[in-house]
């Protein structure tokens, strides 16, 4: 598993760690559709937690030499 992020941490919007994966508008465009990694809602406080964005990355991994093999 790749591990981008720190586990135990909480990462909140505006923190530029979040950027590795897009940016606040990408990741809002995403909770609106019900894609992308798991979020938490606290009040108006919108929270990733590290051990999901980790799991998310390793999910959307892709292989390239699996690729061209098709």
């Amino acid at each position: 598993m790749v591990n981008l992020f720190q586990n135990e941490r909480a990462y909140v919007l505006g923190d530029k760690e979040l950027n590795i994966i897009g940016t606040r508008e990408k990741l809002a465009q995403w909770r609106f559709r019900s894609v992308g990694p798991a979020w938490v809602k606290n009040g108006r406080c919108v929270i990733y937690l590290g051990v999901d964005l980790n799991a998310w990355i390793s999910a959307n991994r892709t292989n390239p030499s699996k690729e061209a093999a098709k």
